[in-house]
């Protein structure tokens, strides 16, 4: 969340920041509450100061034989004041931090300025996008043609949006998980984790998916959470922790199935495995310090790129606009996977600082050389969603006689060449 001294000590400021996201976000409510509660908080010293003071008086008259009932019941009568300040401080301060959980982050100053998706900015392209003398199928159709995906099933068994993956589609699947983590931990330098699949909410919470987005998470009668990403039990993996300084860069990768209600994703994306209830993705997540966590940024987005260079699937780089940004993000970047049948790119990663927005959610601070405690910068991206690089496969390489030529650097991992 946003620091509250901040925002008191820079109003104009975050509210510029927040009104560049073009969404109708105020601070004035917070401002109104804090100065309730420090109002409230001078009241409460200036009668603790009191207090204190006339508890001193007491056994000083008790030795000089004097009658202290009226002392005591006067006591009595600011202690019973004072509880009551307290509780209407503690009743200000949970409405604050209640909307402070509700006020998105403010957009980095590299973030360029823009309403929605239309106005995000190309930052570069990598490989060729084929031009085949024959017409492309979609990917859930040559999936099915091939018996590796089925999509009828699936429904039968779970409703739509699910998929059943069968033979070398299930291999490989398990193949592209491999692969990212084997790449992220040999040649990037993370450390894998494998995370739990059901988090409490406080997790949730920690970095940002709720209380703002709870209609989009799958939730269990006793307040548990199915995960939307690795990011959540990841980053949440050091809550409540200090870091030392010299352990940063800490760097993450952790494979999981996600799960998304997609509310309010009607129409979009539905057919084939773009935009699925459940899907798997591999996650990198970082935790830095503050000086070097927009560095750490391009590296991260660097380490995601090099799954589809090895792949060789064309893709590209975009920087997403204040209008677009996510609600915890100070500045991402979406990379994007060319899809044949769609005739466009389509995101398959997207790679995000944080700042310390998680890090007060959670409190994960590091101490610095000097002693002082700071808050961390938190980063993730996914490296990348398996589904949807999947997706890519099919329908960039596949031949004209219905078969798919598996890229070179999985066929360790599937034993054949070609999907027939």
């Amino acid at each position: 969340m946003l620091d509250l001294k901040y925002i008191r000590a820079n109003p104009e400021k975050v509210q510029e920041g927040l009104s560049k996201r073009n969404k109708d976000v105020s601070i004035a409510p917070i401002l109104e509450l804090d100065e309730i509660r420090r109002k409230l908080l001078a009241e409460v010293e200036s009668l603790k100061a009191l207090q204190n003071q006339k508890s001193k008086e007491v056994p000083k008259l008790k030795k000089e034989g004097k009658d202290v009932t009226d002392l005591m019941n006067e006591l009595k009568d600011l202690s019973d004041k004072i509880k009551e300040l307290d509780s209407k401080v503690k009743e200000v301060e949970d409405e604050i931090e209640k909307i402070l959980l509700t006020i998105p982050n403010i957009p980095h100053e590299s973030v360029p300025v823009g309403k929605d998706d239309t106005e995000n900015v190309e930052v570069r392209r990598w490989g060729e996008v084929r031009e085949p003398d024959f017409e492309i199928k979609p990917h859930w159709e040559i999936g099915v043609n091939l018996g590796i995906l089925d999509f009828e099933r699936a429904s039968k068994v779970s409703g739509s949006r699910f998929t059943f993956y069968r033979g070398l589609g299930a291999r490989l699947e398990r193949a592209l998980i491999n692969f990212m983590l084997d790449l992220h931990i040999e040649k990037h330098g993370y450390t894998e984790l494998f995370p739990p699949f059901l988090v409490a909410r406080k997790s949730m919470i920690g970095t940002g998916q709720l209380p703002k987005f709870e209609e989009d998470a799958f939730k269990t009668t006793d307040d548990y959470f199915l995960i939307p990403t690795a990011e959540v039990p990841v980053t949440n993996y050091h809550r409540e922790e200090i870091l030392k300084e010299e352990d940063l860069p800490i760097k993450y990768v952790a494979y999981s199935a996600c799960f998304r209600a997609e509310a309010g994703a009607a129409g979009k994306d539905t057919r084939g495995l773009i935009r699925q209830h459940q899907f798997n993705k591999v996650e990198l997540v970082k935790f830095t310090k503050p000086e070097d966590s927009y560095d750490e940024l391009e590296k991260l987005t660097a380490d995601a790129e090099d799954v589809l260079k090895e792949l060789g699937l064309p893709y590209r780089v975009v920087l997403l606009c204040s209008g677009d940004l996510g609600f915890s993000s100070a500045k991402t970047y979406d990379i994007e996977v060319w899809m044949p049948s769609y005739g466009r790119y389509v995101e398959i990663s997207s790679c995000s600082n944080f700042e310390n927005y998680q890090a007060r959610r959670a409190n994960i601070r590091f101490r610095r050389k000097d002693g002082k405690l700071d808050y961390v910068h938190t980063l993730n991206g996914s490296g990348l969603a398996v589904g949807r690089t999947l997706a890519a496969i099919l329908e960039n390489f596949q031949q004209k006689d219905g078969t798919v030529v598996v890229p070179e650097v999985l066929r360790k991992y599937m034993g054949t060449d070609v999907i027939k």
